[in-house]
């Protein structure tokens, strides 16, 4: 049995640290298969060597969040154990950090990951960038956030964000109403985080002004869009020809930011993916990045990044037997 002893500060953190009924420590304690106790300001770890040596990095790493005024939660301990089980104790130092900006009820919006941390900054140095990756990643949420920044600080005079009117896998029908009421089902997701950052009131004030604009693909159509956030959401089920019509849209000092998951695209047979292509025409130009996210950047419920996981070994599978047939 080898036993390690960490030194805390103060109290707050061993509280923070562990968590109610210590249900923080337990993760660490499962994933590592040690037994962590307290005497006094003193956290004894034992167990073998090597869980001992990871449990004392994963610690260190989520006494790294709470000195940098992190919450922890299942979600980003979780995050710490696969970066010590990876053996990347830079990543573990340069997690948490500042906030993008406040939600309307002042809750900081942070990267979670330390892919969301390299789209943040990729977002800050590039004039376009594609955000790919499966669901959860927080790629549309982060992409918003920056707008929202840019606006607030006037960087830029308007926010534009446009999505595909493509029906996921089912049809919808006839819906009522104006034109308006027949795509805001499309819309849904866009409208819901700006009115989290911005407060319903706000966004409707801007609206109104002509300052936010959230709208389908197919409104950009012969415009010029100067001094602008934009952002593309769903660009998986753009066709090459909106793809292209899109990113001709931008003007001078205007940001873009495209997101989308190719693994989710609802375009009719026989139809290519605009973002497939596009990932592959423009990789090489300059002040143009791609931004990849894993199911390790997933932010959502545990299950989500287990349920990407299967389905992309799933399809690994299934593209080894129709090669071998």
């Amino acid at each position: 049995m080898f036993e390690k002893i960490i030194n805390m500060d103060r109290l707050e953190q061993v509280v923070s640290l562990f968590g109610s009924f210590d249900e923080n420590i337990k993760y660490v304690q499962k994933a590592f298969n040690v037994e962590i106790v307290t005497r006094g300001s003193d956290l004894k770890i034992l167990g073998d060597v090597e869980g001992v040596s990871k449990a004392t990095r994963a610690i260190n790493g989520l006494l790294n969040l709470i000195n940098k005024g992190e919450t922890l939660n299942e979600q980003n301990i979780r995050y710490v154990i696969s970066l010590v089980n990876e053996d990347n104790d830079e990543g573990l130092s340069v997690m948490g950090g500042d906030s993008i900006c406040l939600t309307s009820k002042g809750k900081p919006i942070k990267p979670k990951t330390l892919g969301q941390k390299k789209y943040i900054e990729s977002i800050k140095s590039n004039t376009i960038v594609f955000g790919v990756g499966p669901a959860g990643t927080g790629k549309t949420y982060l992409a918003v956030a920056m707008a929202v920044t840019a606006f607030r600080n006037k960087q830029v005079n308007r926010i534009v964000i446009t999505r595909p009117a493509v029906e996921a896998g089912e049809k919808l029908g006839f819906l009522p109403g104006d034109l308006q009421s027949k795509v805001d089902p499309y819309l849904r997701p866009l409208y819901d985080a700006l009115f989290d950052m911005l407060g319903t009131e706000s966004y409707q004030k801007y609206q109104e002004r002509g300052s936010i604009e959230v709208a389908p693909l197919a409104y950009m159509r012969g415009r010029t869009l100067d001094d602008s956030f934009i952002i593309l959401d769903e660009a998986q089920n753009t066709t090459t020809e909106q793809m292209k019509m899109f990113l001709t849209r931008m003007g001078f000092n205007s940001k873009v930011v495209v997101t989308g998951d190719i693994t989710q695209i609802d375009l009719p047979d026989g139809k290519r993916s605009g973002l497939v292509e596009v990932m592959k025409i423009l990789k090489k130009v300059d002040d143009i990045e791609i931004i990849r996210f894993s199911e390790k950047d997933i932010v959502r419920h545990r299950l989500v990044q287990e349920i990407v996981k299967a389905y992309e070994k799933y399809e690994e599978g299934k593209k080894r037997n129709e090669r071998k047939n």
